[in-house]
């Protein structure tokens, strides 16, 4: 199945599509130090990268018509510096929102499915009402707005269209999840984000999220019932920690969950050697050199070791003292590295990052899971290869 990616980074999304079947007919981005990172892994002959015919420059001057055939999947994150809970929160007014280039693309490809992954703060109250107005745009991407007409009188229009039942032309079905957390997927970091995923209507498509597979009380349940969890990171029960909180609410646990258990920052990287204390021995590793500088505060205390990281942050002057930081469990800290950071964010250990400590950390920080965009786009890939399919049911 053929696939277009939009802002794509580092290659987070793009990647885990790929592992799902997709193969991609353009990958855009304009950042010089996201291509040159994914150029290098290309030279590299670094699957699934090494054959993405990868286009540097703004998507807004990209020409769509010169895809020719049809494409199954448009995807990508459109850039989410507006809607950022670290940001300046201007939204639909700042001049970084990608949406509308987002819906343009499928407009003109008018491909089977969509999806779009932004971040936790496009669900902020003031936001709301953006979001909805993007995903009416998403449903009816043929109904573009008025010359002079701004979003709130076309969202109105685009609101009386739908109300209406009647859906000539290009329509699509669009579900959103509100916060799709990682962590509940496998992933080791704790990362809510929001996915937009649309099937052509004329499929007739029925489709809904996966199933959370991961949870907080089966890590519990392994740590302070089992002790699989430490036995398995062979800590022996004098190192263990006293437990606290976590092992009052593991103890009132009357069963062993179902669920598999959230993986933690120790199942990630406990594999790699400690670069402050091993440096040698990390230099054997790509990406992976000791960041000093970091420092815990209110507020920014870094991830304990034994649960799922706290979310990776991007910034946009890089990253403060207290974030993408690692706590011990003797209570220091030190910064995650850039390979124990892509670890957290499911990179293979072969893709390597180019830049400064400063700059592969933003595109990390600004990536999507790999393993998340693989469940995810799997799903949506199964379901179109079933509707593909004359006697389905």
């Amino acid at each position: 199945m053929r696939s277009v990616e939009l802002f794509a980074g580092a290659g987070g999304l793009g990647m885990g599509i790929s592992r799902a079947g997709f193969e991609p007919v353009a990958v855009i981005e304009w950042n010089r130090h996201c291509c040159h990172t994914l150029r290098q892994n290309q030279a590299k002959r670094l699957e699934p990268v090494a054959h993405w015919p990868l286009v540097e420059g703004d998507v807004r001057d990209f020409d769509f018509s010169a895809i020719r055939g049809g494409v199954d999947l448009v995807s990508g994150g459109p850039p989410c510096q507006p809607f950022s809970l670290g940001g300046k929160h201007r939204g639909c007014l700042d001049e970084r929102d990608m949406f509308p280039q987002a819906i343009r693309a499928v407009r003109e490809l008018q491909p089977k499915a969509f999806m779009f992954e932004n971040v936790k703060g496009l669900t902020r109250a003031n936001f709301i009402p953006y979001l909805e107005y993007i995903r009416l745009r998403l449903s009816y991407p043929e109904m573009t707005p008025k010359p002079g007409e701004d979003w709130t009188t076309h969202r109105a229009r685009l609101e009386k269209h739908h109300s209406g039942g009647k859906h000539d032309g290009l329509y699509y079905h669009i579900l959103t999840r509100g916060l799709l957390n990682a962590a509940n997927y496998g992933i080791p970091q704790r990362r809510e984000r929001i996915f937009l995923v649309g099937f052509r209507a004329d499929l007739g498509i029925e489709w809904s999220f996966p199933e959370p597979t991961h949870d907080l009380d089966a890590l519990l349940w392994s740590q302070w019932h089992s002790g699989e969890y430490w036995e398995r990171h062979r800590i022996a029960q004098r190192h263990r920690p006293e437990g606290g909180k976590a092992k009052a609410r593991a103890l009132t646990l009357a069963e062993e969950p179902r669920s598999l258990p959230w993986r933690t920052v120790r199942d990630a990287i406990a594999d790699l050697p400690d670069p402050e204390i091993q440096p040698t021995a990390a230099a054997a590793y790509a990406n992976h050199r000791f960041q000093p500088g970091a420092r815990s505060y209110p507020g920014h205390t870094g991830s304990p070791l034994d649960e799922p990281a706290k979310t990776l942050k991007a910034g946009d002057h890089g990253v403060p003292g207290g974030e993408n930081m690692l706590l011990r469990p003797d209570g220091s800290v030190r910064y995650f590295t850039v390979r124990e950071s892509a670890r957290l964010q499911t990179f293979p250990d072969d893709f390597r990052f180019e830049g400064s400590w400063t700059e592969s950390m933003r595109q990390i920080g600004n990536a999507v899971p790999v393993e998340l965009a693989a469940i995810v786009a799997g799903s949506i890939k199964a379901h179109l290869a079933q509707a593909a399919t004359p006697d389905r049911a």
